[in-house]
Protein backbone atom coordinates (compact mmCIF):
# COMPACT_ATOMS: atom_id res chain seq x y z
CA UNK A 1 0.00 0.00 0.00
CA UNK A 2 1.51 3.31 -0.82
CA UNK A 3 2.31 5.84 1.86
CA UNK A 4 0.12 8.73 2.21
CA UNK A 5 1.05 11.77 0.91
CA UNK A 6 -0.76 14.95 2.37
CA UNK A 7 0.27 18.54 0.77
CA UNK A 8 -0.69 21.86 3.07
CA UNK A 9 -1.10 24.72 0.44
CA UNK A 10 -1.63 28.36 1.91
CA UNK A 11 -1.38 31.42 0.51
CA UNK A 12 1.28 33.89 1.84
CA UNK A 13 -0.10 36.93 3.50
CA UNK A 14 -3.22 35.99 1.34
CA UNK A 15 -5.76 39.13 1.36
CA UNK A 16 -2.02 41.76 0.79
CA UNK A 17 -1.19 39.85 -1.55
CA UNK A 18 -4.71 39.18 -3.67
CA UNK A 19 -4.97 42.73 -3.67
CA UNK A 20 -1.46 43.05 -4.94
CA UNK A 21 -1.76 40.95 -8.17
CA UNK A 22 -5.48 42.05 -8.59
CA UNK A 23 -3.51 45.88 -8.66
CA UNK A 24 -0.57 45.13 -10.68
CA UNK A 25 -1.87 42.67 -12.68
CA UNK A 26 -5.89 44.15 -13.62
CA UNK A 27 -5.73 47.27 -12.89
CA UNK A 28 -1.89 48.02 -14.10
CA UNK A 29 -0.35 49.57 -11.00
CA UNK A 30 3.39 49.83 -11.20
CA UNK A 31 3.82 49.65 -7.44
CA UNK A 32 3.35 46.16 -6.17
CA UNK A 33 1.99 46.42 -2.58
CA UNK A 34 4.42 43.52 -1.02
CA UNK A 35 7.58 45.57 -1.95
CA UNK A 36 6.88 48.48 -0.07
CA UNK A 37 5.38 48.49 3.57
CA UNK A 38 1.63 48.07 3.54
CA UNK A 39 -1.02 46.36 5.01
CA UNK A 40 -4.82 45.53 4.84
CA UNK A 41 -6.76 47.09 7.73
CA UNK A 42 -10.09 48.59 7.88
CA UNK A 43 -11.63 52.18 8.27
CA UNK A 44 -8.54 54.20 10.32
CA UNK A 45 -12.15 55.69 11.98
CA UNK A 46 -12.93 52.72 13.29
CA UNK A 47 -12.86 51.41 16.69
CA UNK A 48 -11.99 47.55 15.29
CA UNK A 49 -9.33 49.00 12.71
CA UNK A 50 -6.69 46.11 12.87
CA UNK A 51 -3.51 44.88 10.98
CA UNK A 52 -5.47 42.10 8.81
CA UNK A 53 -2.54 41.43 6.51
CA UNK A 54 0.98 43.04 6.14
CA UNK A 55 3.86 42.82 3.62
CA UNK A 56 7.14 41.61 4.56
CA UNK A 57 8.60 44.94 4.18
CA UNK A 58 5.88 45.61 7.35
CA UNK A 59 6.87 43.02 9.21
CA UNK A 60 10.43 44.89 9.64
CA UNK A 61 8.73 47.39 11.41
CA UNK A 62 7.42 45.13 14.06
CA UNK A 63 4.07 45.40 12.95
CA UNK A 64 1.73 42.06 13.51
CA UNK A 65 -1.28 41.01 12.46
CA UNK A 66 -4.06 41.80 14.49
CA UNK A 67 -2.47 45.05 16.29
CA UNK A 68 -4.58 48.28 16.23
CA UNK A 69 -4.22 50.33 12.90
CA UNK A 70 -3.15 52.99 15.26
CA UNK A 71 -0.07 51.48 16.64
CA UNK A 72 0.85 50.25 13.15
CA UNK A 73 1.24 53.95 11.87
CA UNK A 74 3.10 54.80 15.17
CA UNK A 75 5.85 52.09 13.71
CA UNK A 76 5.64 53.33 10.47
CA UNK A 77 4.21 56.78 9.36
CA UNK A 78 4.96 56.10 5.94
CA UNK A 79 2.85 52.97 5.94
CA UNK A 80 0.47 52.39 2.96
CA UNK A 81 -3.18 51.18 4.30
CA UNK A 82 -5.43 49.70 1.90
CA UNK A 83 -9.36 48.75 2.31
CA UNK A 84 -9.97 45.16 2.67
CA UNK A 85 -12.44 43.84 -0.59
CA UNK A 86 -13.91 40.62 0.54
CA UNK A 87 -15.20 40.20 -3.07
CA UNK A 88 -11.89 39.76 -4.41
CA UNK A 89 -10.54 37.60 -1.92
CA UNK A 90 -13.76 35.40 -2.25
CA UNK A 91 -12.96 34.99 -6.08
CA UNK A 92 -9.06 34.80 -5.37
CA UNK A 93 -10.11 31.64 -3.45
CA UNK A 94 -11.84 30.08 -5.79
CA UNK A 95 -9.08 30.04 -8.39
CA UNK A 96 -7.16 29.17 -5.65
CA UNK A 97 -8.66 26.02 -4.78
CA UNK A 98 -9.26 25.15 -8.08
CA UNK A 99 -5.54 25.39 -9.12
CA UNK A 100 -5.24 22.80 -6.44
CA UNK A 101 -7.91 20.51 -8.13
CA UNK A 102 -6.45 20.29 -11.13
CA UNK A 103 -3.49 18.04 -9.44
CA UNK A 104 -5.72 15.84 -7.27
CA UNK A 105 -9.86 15.26 -7.13
CA UNK A 106 -8.99 15.18 -3.10
CA UNK A 107 -8.78 18.90 -1.53
CA UNK A 108 -10.26 20.40 1.65
CA UNK A 109 -10.35 23.82 2.16
CA UNK A 110 -9.75 24.83 5.69
CA UNK A 111 -9.97 28.27 5.50
CA UNK A 112 -10.29 31.02 2.63
CA UNK A 113 -6.56 31.28 1.99
CA UNK A 114 -5.27 27.26 2.92
CA UNK A 115 -6.49 23.83 1.97
CA UNK A 116 -4.85 20.24 1.95
CA UNK A 117 -4.44 18.42 -0.88
CA UNK A 118 -4.07 14.26 -0.38
CA UNK A 119 -1.42 13.59 -3.76
CA UNK A 120 -1.16 9.69 -2.41
CA UNK A 121 -0.97 7.45 -5.73
CA UNK A 122 -0.43 10.52 -8.42
CA UNK A 123 3.38 10.57 -8.44
CA UNK A 124 3.29 8.56 -11.95
CA UNK A 125 1.40 12.10 -13.07
CA UNK A 126 3.06 15.18 -10.94
CA UNK A 127 6.61 12.95 -10.00
CA UNK A 128 7.87 12.91 -6.57
CA UNK A 129 6.11 14.63 -3.48
CA UNK A 130 8.73 17.27 -3.32
CA UNK A 131 8.82 18.47 -7.64
CA UNK A 132 4.58 18.29 -7.26
CA UNK A 133 4.45 20.80 -4.65
CA UNK A 134 7.04 22.72 -6.91
CA UNK A 135 4.89 22.69 -9.81
CA UNK A 136 1.65 23.40 -7.58
CA UNK A 137 3.84 26.87 -6.26
CA UNK A 138 4.77 27.64 -9.55
CA UNK A 139 1.51 27.13 -11.52
CA UNK A 140 -0.18 29.54 -8.75
CA UNK A 141 2.60 32.52 -9.22
CA UNK A 142 2.94 32.11 -13.18
CA UNK A 143 -1.28 31.99 -13.26
CA UNK A 144 -2.42 33.83 -10.48
CA UNK A 145 0.36 35.90 -9.04
CA UNK A 146 0.61 35.13 -5.72
CA UNK A 147 3.35 32.84 -3.28
CA UNK A 148 2.21 30.03 -1.73
CA UNK A 149 3.68 27.28 1.52
CA UNK A 150 3.46 24.19 0.40
CA UNK A 151 4.01 21.40 3.53
CA UNK A 152 4.33 17.57 3.04
CA UNK A 153 3.94 14.80 4.75
CA UNK A 154 2.03 11.80 5.84
CA UNK A 155 -0.63 13.21 7.48
CA UNK A 156 -2.88 16.87 7.91
CA UNK A 157 -0.97 17.85 11.10
CA UNK A 158 2.26 17.18 9.61
CA UNK A 159 2.11 19.08 6.38
CA UNK A 160 0.22 22.13 8.02
CA UNK A 161 3.29 22.13 10.59
CA UNK A 162 5.94 21.69 7.38
CA UNK A 163 4.39 24.81 6.14
CA UNK A 164 5.06 26.71 8.89
CA UNK A 165 8.21 26.19 8.97
CA UNK A 166 9.27 28.81 6.49
CA UNK A 167 8.13 31.75 5.19
CA UNK A 168 6.78 32.63 2.31
CA UNK A 169 7.33 31.29 -0.68
CA UNK A 170 8.83 27.61 0.33
CA UNK A 171 8.27 23.87 0.16
CA UNK A 172 8.99 21.96 2.91
CA UNK A 173 8.74 18.32 4.01
CA UNK A 174 7.70 16.86 7.70
CA UNK A 175 7.27 13.33 7.56
CA UNK A 176 7.95 11.28 10.75
CA UNK A 177 11.24 10.44 10.52
CA UNK A 178 12.28 14.13 10.09
CA UNK A 179 10.51 14.89 13.13
CA UNK A 180 13.40 14.62 15.85
CA UNK A 181 15.29 17.43 13.93
CA UNK A 182 12.61 19.58 12.43
CA UNK A 183 9.87 19.38 14.46
CA UNK A 184 10.86 18.53 18.23
CA UNK A 185 13.20 21.97 18.68
CA UNK A 186 10.56 24.11 18.16
CA UNK A 187 8.87 26.08 21.24
CA UNK A 188 5.91 24.29 22.20
CA UNK A 189 3.54 27.25 20.97
CA UNK A 190 4.24 26.55 17.52
CA UNK A 191 2.39 23.49 18.14
CA UNK A 192 -1.16 23.56 16.12
CA UNK A 193 -3.88 24.44 18.66
CA UNK A 194 -1.36 25.48 21.35
CA UNK A 195 -1.74 28.90 22.25
CA UNK A 196 -0.78 31.00 24.92
CA UNK A 197 -2.96 30.01 27.56
CA UNK A 198 -2.20 26.37 26.95
CA UNK A 199 1.90 27.71 26.45
CA UNK A 200 1.35 29.19 30.21
CA UNK A 201 0.05 25.56 31.35
CA UNK A 202 2.68 23.93 30.00
CA UNK A 203 5.45 26.05 30.78
CA UNK A 204 4.61 25.55 34.64
CA UNK A 205 5.11 21.75 33.90
CA UNK A 206 8.60 22.67 32.77
CA UNK A 207 7.54 21.97 29.18
CA UNK A 208 9.51 24.38 26.59
CA UNK A 209 9.58 22.39 23.15
CA UNK A 210 7.30 20.36 21.71
CA UNK A 211 9.76 17.74 21.85
CA UNK A 212 9.76 17.72 25.82
CA UNK A 213 5.94 17.99 25.20
CA UNK A 214 6.29 14.65 22.98
CA UNK A 215 8.00 12.86 25.80
CA UNK A 216 6.17 13.90 28.81
CA UNK A 217 3.58 11.82 30.94
CA UNK A 218 0.24 12.20 28.98
CA UNK A 219 -1.56 11.23 32.48
CA UNK A 220 -0.31 14.62 33.99
CA UNK A 221 -0.92 16.42 30.99
CA UNK A 222 -4.61 14.85 30.90
CA UNK A 223 -4.92 15.62 34.84
CA UNK A 224 -3.41 19.77 34.13
CA UNK A 225 -5.31 20.01 30.67
CA UNK A 226 -8.20 17.82 30.24
CA UNK A 227 -8.33 16.03 27.11
CA UNK A 228 -6.83 18.97 25.21
CA UNK A 229 -3.65 17.82 27.04
CA UNK A 230 -3.97 14.35 25.42
CA UNK A 231 -4.55 15.72 21.99
CA UNK A 232 -1.57 18.10 21.83
CA UNK A 233 0.29 15.17 23.39
CA UNK A 234 -0.84 13.37 20.13
CA UNK A 235 0.24 15.74 18.26
CA UNK A 236 3.38 16.30 19.59
CA UNK A 237 4.10 12.94 18.11
CA UNK A 238 2.99 13.59 15.03
CA UNK A 239 -0.38 11.26 15.50
CA UNK A 240 -2.92 12.40 13.11
CA UNK A 241 -5.44 9.72 11.31
CA UNK A 242 -7.69 12.48 10.09
CA UNK A 243 -8.38 11.99 6.01
CA UNK A 244 -8.69 14.67 3.82
CA UNK A 245 -12.38 15.50 3.77
CA UNK A 246 -13.55 17.13 0.15
CA UNK A 247 -16.59 18.30 1.52
CA UNK A 248 -17.60 20.84 3.24
CA UNK A 249 -18.69 20.23 6.63
CA UNK A 250 -22.08 21.22 7.61
CA UNK A 251 -23.20 24.30 9.17
CA UNK A 252 -24.62 23.62 12.96
CA UNK A 253 -25.52 27.41 13.26
CA UNK A 254 -25.49 30.67 11.66
CA UNK A 255 -24.66 34.17 13.16
CA UNK A 256 -22.90 37.75 12.85
CA UNK A 257 -21.53 39.86 15.59
CA UNK A 258 -20.92 43.88 14.90
CA UNK A 259 -18.43 46.21 17.29
CA UNK A 260 -20.10 49.47 16.94
CA UNK A 261 -18.90 52.70 16.01
CA UNK A 262 -20.30 54.32 19.17
CA UNK A 263 -21.22 52.29 22.50
CA UNK A 264 -24.64 51.45 22.64
CA UNK A 265 -26.84 53.27 25.27
CA UNK A 266 -29.89 53.18 24.64
CA UNK A 267 -32.86 50.39 23.67
CA UNK A 268 -33.88 51.49 20.81
CA UNK A 269 -30.27 52.09 19.55
CA UNK A 270 -29.28 48.32 20.62
CA UNK A 271 -32.71 47.09 18.49
CA UNK A 272 -31.39 48.32 15.55
CA UNK A 273 -28.33 46.66 16.03
CA UNK A 274 -29.81 43.68 16.42
CA UNK A 275 -32.24 43.71 13.32
CA UNK A 276 -29.01 44.57 11.12
CA UNK A 277 -27.91 41.59 12.16
CA UNK A 278 -31.11 39.63 11.98
CA UNK A 279 -31.18 41.15 8.42
CA UNK A 280 -28.35 39.14 7.28
CA UNK A 281 -28.65 35.86 9.49
CA UNK A 282 -31.93 35.27 8.33
CA UNK A 283 -31.03 36.33 5.08
CA UNK A 284 -28.05 33.40 4.77
CA UNK A 285 -30.79 30.96 6.64
CA UNK A 286 -33.23 31.14 3.60
CA UNK A 287 -30.56 30.67 1.08
CA UNK A 288 -28.81 27.76 2.27
CA UNK A 289 -32.75 26.07 3.31
CA UNK A 290 -32.18 25.67 6.69
CA UNK A 291 -34.38 26.73 9.78
CA UNK A 292 -33.33 27.25 13.34
CA UNK A 293 -35.11 27.51 16.51
CA UNK A 294 -32.50 28.38 19.03
CA UNK A 295 -32.02 32.13 19.15
CA UNK A 296 -28.83 33.51 21.19
CA UNK A 297 -27.50 36.84 21.68
CA UNK A 298 -23.71 37.94 22.76
CA UNK A 299 -23.02 41.39 24.07
CA UNK A 300 -19.76 42.77 25.40
CA UNK A 301 -19.59 45.81 27.55
CA UNK A 302 -17.38 48.54 26.69
CA UNK A 303 -15.59 47.00 30.10
CA UNK A 304 -15.40 44.15 27.99
CA UNK A 305 -17.57 41.56 29.96
CA UNK A 306 -19.16 39.23 28.08
CA UNK A 307 -23.07 38.50 28.49
CA UNK A 308 -25.06 35.75 26.78
CA UNK A 309 -28.95 34.76 26.61
CA UNK A 310 -30.80 31.95 24.56
CA UNK A 311 -34.25 31.16 24.09
CA UNK A 312 -35.95 27.94 22.53
CA UNK A 313 -38.52 29.15 19.73
CA UNK A 314 -42.24 27.39 19.72
CA UNK A 315 -41.26 26.24 16.26
CA UNK A 316 -38.17 26.46 14.08
CA UNK A 317 -38.17 29.51 11.69
CA UNK A 318 -35.81 31.63 9.25
CA UNK A 319 -38.43 34.70 9.16
CA UNK A 320 -36.29 37.75 9.67
CA UNK A 321 -38.95 39.44 12.05
CA UNK A 322 -39.68 36.15 14.18
CA UNK A 323 -35.55 36.52 14.70
CA UNK A 324 -35.62 40.00 15.42
CA UNK A 325 -38.78 40.24 18.21
CA UNK A 326 -36.64 37.21 19.96
CA UNK A 327 -33.58 39.02 19.73
CA UNK A 328 -35.07 42.05 21.29
CA UNK A 329 -36.72 40.00 24.00
CA UNK A 330 -33.60 38.71 25.47
CA UNK A 331 -31.63 41.74 25.28
CA UNK A 332 -34.34 43.17 27.62
CA UNK A 333 -33.59 40.33 29.91
CA UNK A 334 -29.63 40.09 29.40
CA UNK A 335 -28.73 44.22 29.44
CA UNK A 336 -29.54 46.44 32.27
CA UNK A 337 -30.01 49.23 29.22
CA UNK A 338 -27.55 51.95 30.47
CA UNK A 339 -24.17 50.00 30.35
CA UNK A 340 -22.24 50.95 27.51
CA UNK A 341 -22.88 48.12 24.71
CA UNK A 342 -19.21 47.90 22.58
CA UNK A 343 -20.65 44.84 20.24
CA UNK A 344 -23.98 42.83 19.96
CA UNK A 345 -24.20 39.53 18.67
CA UNK A 346 -26.86 37.35 17.21
CA UNK A 347 -26.76 33.62 16.45
CA UNK A 348 -29.43 31.07 15.31
CA UNK A 349 -29.31 26.82 16.04
CA UNK A 350 -30.79 23.91 16.83
CA UNK A 351 -31.10 23.71 13.00
CA UNK A 352 -33.69 21.69 10.72
CA UNK A 353 -34.53 21.90 6.96
CA UNK A 354 -37.95 22.78 6.98
CA UNK A 355 -39.90 25.44 9.51
CA UNK A 356 -42.54 24.58 11.42
CA UNK A 357 -44.63 26.49 14.24
CA UNK A 358 -46.82 25.83 17.25
CA UNK A 359 -49.48 27.95 17.12
CA UNK A 360 -52.07 28.90 20.31
CA UNK A 361 -55.88 28.28 18.69
CA UNK A 362 -57.13 30.82 21.54
CA UNK A 363 -54.31 33.36 20.74
CA UNK A 364 -56.37 34.61 17.35
CA UNK A 365 -52.78 33.77 15.56
CA UNK A 366 -53.28 33.23 11.61
CA UNK A 367 -50.73 30.52 10.51
CA UNK A 368 -50.88 32.00 7.12
CA UNK A 369 -49.42 35.10 9.09
CA UNK A 370 -46.07 33.30 9.32
CA UNK A 371 -46.52 32.26 5.51
CA UNK A 372 -46.95 35.58 4.42
CA UNK A 373 -43.68 36.96 6.19
CA UNK A 374 -41.76 34.07 4.72
CA UNK A 375 -42.65 34.74 1.62
CA UNK A 376 -42.22 38.71 1.85
CA UNK A 377 -38.77 37.86 3.20
CA UNK A 378 -37.59 35.93 -0.17
CA UNK A 379 -38.79 38.57 -2.24
CA UNK A 380 -36.78 41.23 -0.45
CA UNK A 381 -33.71 38.64 -1.17
CA UNK A 382 -34.47 38.26 -4.78
CA UNK A 383 -34.66 42.22 -5.12
CA UNK A 384 -31.05 42.02 -2.96
CA UNK A 385 -29.58 39.82 -5.28
CA UNK A 386 -30.51 41.21 -8.65
CA UNK A 387 -29.79 44.68 -7.63
CA UNK A 388 -27.83 45.00 -4.81
CA UNK A 389 -28.36 45.44 -0.49
CA UNK A 390 -28.84 48.89 -1.15
CA UNK A 391 -31.76 48.66 -3.37
CA UNK A 392 -34.39 48.08 -0.61
CA UNK A 393 -34.09 48.81 3.33
CA UNK A 394 -36.72 49.13 6.16
CA UNK A 395 -37.83 52.29 7.11
CA UNK A 396 -36.72 52.37 10.43
CA UNK A 397 -33.05 52.58 8.41
CA UNK A 398 -34.09 55.46 6.28
CA UNK A 399 -31.68 57.96 8.17
CA UNK A 400 -29.08 55.90 9.86
CA UNK A 401 -25.74 56.72 9.67
CA UNK A 402 -25.00 52.54 10.49
CA UNK A 403 -25.43 49.56 7.83
CA UNK A 404 -28.70 48.23 7.86
CA UNK A 405 -27.39 44.71 6.94
CA UNK A 406 -24.81 44.39 9.33
CA UNK A 407 -22.15 41.72 10.51
CA UNK A 408 -19.41 39.68 9.84
CA UNK A 409 -20.03 38.75 6.24
CA UNK A 410 -19.15 41.32 3.55
CA UNK A 411 -21.70 42.12 1.28
CA UNK A 412 -19.98 39.95 -1.36
CA UNK A 413 -20.51 36.93 0.58
CA UNK A 414 -23.34 37.28 1.60
CA UNK A 415 -25.30 37.98 -1.53
CA UNK A 416 -22.65 35.81 -3.78
CA UNK A 417 -22.21 38.83 -6.02
CA UNK A 418 -18.23 38.97 -6.84
CA UNK A 419 -16.50 41.12 -9.29
CA UNK A 420 -15.15 39.49 -11.86
CA UNK A 421 -10.89 38.64 -11.14
CA UNK A 422 -9.11 37.66 -14.18
CA UNK A 423 -6.43 36.10 -11.75
CA UNK A 424 -6.14 33.46 -14.87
Amino acid sequence: MAQRVIFHVDANSAFLSWSAAYRVRVLGETEDLRDVPSVVAGDRESRHSIILAKSTPAKKYGIQTGEPLFQAMEKCPTLKVIPPDYGLYVEASRHFVQMLRRFSPVVEQYSIDEAWVDMTGTERLWGTPRTAAEQIRGRIWEELGFTVNVGISSNKLLAKMAGDLEKPNKVHSLFPEEMAEKFWPLPVRDLFLVGAATERKLRLLGIETIGELAQADVSILKKRLGKHGETIWHFANGRNADAVNPEPAENKGYGNSVTTARDVTRREEGQQVLLSLCETVAMRMRRDGKCGSCVSIHLRTNGFEHISHQKILHGATNVTTELYHAACELLDEAWDGYTPLRQLGVQMTRLSQEPYQQFDFFSGMDPRQFERKLRLDETVDALRDRFGEEAIRRGVFAQAPESHMAGGLSKFRRTGVTKPVPME
